[in-house]
């Protein structure tokens, strides 16, 4: 079993983000789409219904700041329903979308660690800047015509965790370290780490 993403970009000071983005795909089979996507269990995935190549869309409603992208892919579960190329686009809409990375796999298993060296934003130009995020099934193992993915993890950065560091480098409390409550049971507040910078 894979370790969960989440705990550990937790640990790191980042915050997954697919929460506040709206989330379509080009064609789903019922009971396999968008919310069987994005639900924890990795025994549920997306299933396209249609021609190739099959779209993600996710969709945020300003600019994020994503510094670590992950997909879950099963092969032993899925064989012909596995990808085995990805491309992945950015930008503002549907009207400038522009390719970042392209992954090809032979038999995936598991959460899968999408790179953003060189994407050109943040200070350290591994941050992807954008409101919309596509990826593009390409093909699957075996010319398999649907396809199944089995989730997507947004990471940006929990600022209330950045901040924390810092003013423990001015002897802050140990207790700072720890966000803010959020402002709703179970959802942060947004202001709190999707900050433009």
């Amino acid at each position: 079993m894979d370790p969960d993403p989440t705990r550990a970009a937790s640990a790191l000071g980042l915050k997954e983000i697919g929460n506040l983005a709206s989330w379509t795909v080009s064609s789903f089979k019922p009971g396999c789409g968008v919310a069987a996507l994005r639900h924890e269990d990795t025994s549920l995935f997306w299933q396209s219904d249609g021609p190739q190549p099959h779209y993600l869309n996710i969709h945020f409603t300003r600019l994020v700041s994503i510094v670590s992208l992950q997909i879950f892919l099963d092969f032993e579960a899925d064989e012909s329903y596995t990808p085995t190329r990805i491309s992945l686009l950015a930008g503002t809409g549907h009207h400038d979308l522009i390719p970042f990375q392209k992954l090809s796999f032979e038999q995936p298993r598991g959460w899968i660690h999408v790179a953003l060296e060189d994407v050109g934003g943040g200070e350290d130009g591994q941050t992807l800047k954008a409101f919309l995020l596509q990826l593009q099934i390409l093909e699957n193992h075996q010319n398999g015509k649907d396809t199944h993915v089995r989730g997507v993890r947004l990471y940006a950065r929990n600022e209330a965790v950045s901040r924390g560091i810092e003013e423990l480098g001015h002897s802050a409390p140990q207790q700072q370290l720890r966000p803010p409550a959020p402002s709703s049971p179970g959802w942060p507040s947004e202001s709190q780490w999707m900050e433009e910078h």
